[in-house]
C-alpha cells in the first residue's frame, strides 16, 4: 500500500492552523479500510519544562509531586525505551463521510495538581469536562491558538469538593470523594483553528492540550506509539499526525477490506524548547520557606 510523505514540520503548535472538513455525513460503511502503524521518536527525548515551586501558589500541596528539590517538572514527550512516542493525535483531515460520529465529551481532572490527561480530542462545537480533583483553586484558563493569534474559549474556577481534607493529602492518605463539582463547556473553534490549550491560572505547570475535529476518524497512540483507525472508506485522503510541539501530513490510500500501514517517525526537537527549564542556582531557593519542607511523597521526578 502506498503511502506519501508530504511535509515533515517541527512547529510549536501556535504556528499549526490545519482546519479539518466543516461537513461531515454519516454513512453506512461496509467493507472499510484500516489505517495503523507505530509512532515514533528518534534522538534524544528533551528535558522536560521545570517550574520553581517557591514562586507559585501551594508549593507544598504540589509539591507532592516534584523533584526534591523545590522543582516541578512537566514532560510533554511521553516516549517508552523503544521509542515508542504516546499521545500523538492521528487523524484524516479531510474525509468527507463514513461511519457515525459517536462521542462521548472528554473529561480532565485537576488532581495531585496536574491535568490528566495532557492531550484530548475533542469534536468541534461540542463539550468537554473539566473536575478538581485537589484541594486547593484551580482557574482554568482555556483558549484557542494558531498563527492568527489566541482567543479565549473560557476562563472559569474549578470548584473544590467540600469532603476533601488537605491534611490527610498531604499525609499521603487515600481520600475517597475527591470529586469537585465537574464544570462542562463547548469548544467553538474559529474556522481555520483547531488547536486549544488549557492551563491554570494560579500553577503554571498544569496545563492540558486539545484537538478539535469534525469527523470520526481520529486515535490517539498508545503506550509503545502504536495506533489503528478502522472503518474507513476507499479512497485517498490527508492524514495528519499531531503533537503540541510536532506535527507531520500524508496523504493515504484506503482500499477496502486491506490494512494500510503507516509508521511515522518524529525526528527529536533539540537545543532549549521552553522558556521554563530547572536551573542549578535559582534566585529564588527553598531558604524562602523557612522550615517548611516540600517533600514528594506521590512521586519523586527525575530531571
Amino acid at each position: 500500500m502506498r503511502v506519501w510523505k508530504v511535509f515533515s514540520v517541527l512547529a510549536f503548535s501556535v504556528f499549526l492552523g490545519v482546519s479539518t472538513v466543516e461537513a461531515y455525513e454519516e454513512i453506512s460503511v461496509e467493507n472499510g479500510g484500516t489505517l495503523s502503524g507505530v509512532v515514533t521518536l528518534e534522538g534524544k527525548v528533551p528535558r522536560p519544562k521545570g517550574y520553581n515551586l517557591v514562586t507559585l501558589p501551594d508549593p507544598v500541596f504540589c509539591g507532592r509531586i516534584s523533584t526534591g528539590t523545590g522543582w516541578r517538572l512537566l514532560q510533554p514527550f511521553k516516549v517508552d525505551a523503544n521509542g515508542g512516542f504516546k499521545d500523538v493525535v492521528i487523524v484524516l483531515t479531510d474525509i468527507k463521510k463514513g461511519k457515525t460520529f459517536e462521542y462521548t465529551p472528554p473529561r480532565i481532572e485537576a488532581v495531585d495538581c496536574k491535568f490528566n490527561p495532557y492531550i484530548v480530542v475533542v469534536r468541534n462545537r461540542d463539550k468537554v469536562e473539566v473536575v478538581n480533583m485537589d484541594p486547593v483553586l484551580h482557574d482554568i484558563q482555556a483558549y484557542e491558538t494558531s498563527k492568527f493569534g489566541a482567543r479565549v474559549l473560557f476562563n472559569l474556577p474549578l470548584p473544590m469538593s467540600k469532603k476533601i481534607k488537605k491534611k490527610q493529602l498531604l499525609k499521603n492518605v487515600t481520600v475517597k470523594n475527591r470529586e469537585g463539582k465537574p464544570i462542562t463547556h463547548p469548544i467553538k473553534m474559529r474556522k481555520g483553528r483547531n488547536v486549544f490549550v488549557m492551563q491554570c491560572g494560579f500553577h503554571a505547570y498544569m496545563e492540558s492540550w486539545g484537538l478539535a475535529v469534525d469527523n470520526p476518524y481520529y486515535v490517539l497512540s498508545s503506550q509503545d506509539g502504536q495506533y489503528s483507525i478502522t472503518d474507513i472508506p476507499p479512497g485517498t485522503y490527508k492524514a495528519m499526525a499531531w503533537h503540541p510541539m510536532l506535527s507531520q501530513e500524508f496523504d493515504v490510500t484506503i482500499e477496502a477490506g486491506k490494512a494500510t500501514t503507516l509508521d511515522i517517525k518524529f525526528d527529536a526537537p533539540r537545543g532549549r524548547l521552553y522558556a521554563n527549564e530547572i536551573e542549578e542556582n535559582p534566585r529564588f531557593g527553598l531558604e524562602l520557606l523557612g522550615d517548611v519542607t516540600i517533600d514528594p511523597i506521590v512521586e519523586r521526578q527525575v530531571p
